[in-house]
């Protein structure tokens, strides 16, 4: 027996009621306008997907704060104040017709966070030198013409031992593990199973209280980027996406706690701990790092 079929004909009354038939009426017309990805992503997940003046004015801020690293690594050295870090990267900044985001942003009182050793993130600069064998992140963020970037890098002082050796290279082949996944169709569980996996394989420890983030007119904004997650969970990588990888790595625990100063997060077993972080773009064929540096 020959089944019926749904669809509509031709000459067959419009599905939509008007009386006229389909040929007539709605015929090679969608029943309802399909909504664009850009509006479909502002509305179920708050992200603004960037288009051309936006992604020049993000690759102009990122430029600025990958020469502000480098500038901040050229002085990193046994015998040199924090704060050195501070006024350095403060005054470049303001040179260049910007502005450094961290300063005074939730009340955080400098212009760049430095974290040395067991401090994971968010260190204050201050009075501590900076000794022989230590390791140091320098995490910079700059607002250029309203838009923002972010990076950062750990550095060696002097001579490291083995241990910074080891957290330092984890720490930055994770980022690297974490940017390989960012192309159009994977989705943001992707990034932190890819790094969660690489560090725990080293015997190391992913940081969950910190995220990456979204990142472009304001400094944190939708979505969140977990360093640790499932394969094939969370939100769809589309093009026009921007946000940051910052994966904190740790030679011991993932525990950590709060000084305080109510900002600087150390590791609760006092073991080192890294960072490396990029601003990303999601391209149509992959991804462009708008805060370029070697891994």
């Amino acid at each position: 027996m020959k089944q019926k079929s749904d669809k509509v004909g031709r000459n067959d009354p419009c599905p939509c009621g008007s009386g006229l038939k389909y040929k007539r009426c709605c015929i090679g017309r969608d029943s309802a306008p399909r909504e664009s990805l850009e509006n479909r992503y502002e509305r179920e997940y708050q992200i603004h997907l960037k288009k051309g003046p936006d992604i020049e004015g993000l690759r102009k801020a990122g430029k600025l704060v990958i020469e502000t690293l480098d500038l901040a690594a050229s002085i990193v050295k046994p015998g040199l104040k924090t704060e050195a870090i501070n006024t350095l990267v403060h005054d470049f900044t303001i040179q260049n017709h910007a502005i450094p985001a961290p300063l005074n942003y939730r009340g955080f009182p400098k212009s760049v966070c430095v974290s040395v050793n067991d401090v994971i993130c968010h260190g204050i600069p201050g009075d501590y030198r900076l000794a022989d064998g230590d390791i140091v992140n320098i995490d910079v963020t700059s607002i250029l013409d309203g838009y923002y970037a972010d990076a950062s890098k750990t550095f060696f002082v002097g001579s490291p031992g083995p241990q910074a050796r080891k957290i330092v290279q984890v720490a930055k082949q994770s980022l690297k593990e974490g940017m390989a996944m960012v192309k159009p169709g994977n989705r943001v569980g992707d990034i932190g199973h890819a790094i969660q996996r690489y560090a725990e394989s080293k015997g190391c420890s992913v940081v969950r209280d910190f995220v990456g983030h979204g990142i472009g007119r304001e400094f944190h904004e939708h979505p969140q980027v977990p360093h640790f997650g499932k394969k094939g969970q969370g939100i769809e990588l589309v093009p026009g996406m921007v946000f940051t990888i910052e994966p904190m790595i740790n030679l011991g625990d993932l525990s950590l706690r709060i000084l305080k100063d109510k900002w600087t997060a150390v590791t609760r077993d006092g073991s080192l701990s890294a960072q490396f972080e990029q601003t990303l773009l999601v391209t149509e064929n992959g991804h462009e790092s708008l805060t370029p540096y070697d891994l």
